[in-house]
């Protein structure tokens, strides 16, 4: 997996997956929160799959 996102993207994902993780916790405690996984761990990683699949990368290394 080579990464395809810049770190504006990542920072943002990082910071919605554990808004939305709060969710479970706080607010509404729905189980919707737990949406935030994706967002988490694809900006703790770097990599996103659908940025793959479409051909898209906001990352400014080319590897």
């Amino acid at each position: 997996m080579t990464r395809n996102e810049g770190t504006l993207d990542r920072v943002v994902r990082v910071v919605l997956g554990l808004v939305l993780l709060s969710l479970v916790f706080t607010g509404p405690q729905t189980a919707w929160g737990w949406i935030g996984i994706v967002p988490l761990v694809t900006g703790l990683v770097g990599f996103c799959p659908l940025y793959r699949i479409f051909g898209v990368s906001t990352c400014a290394l080319k590897n």
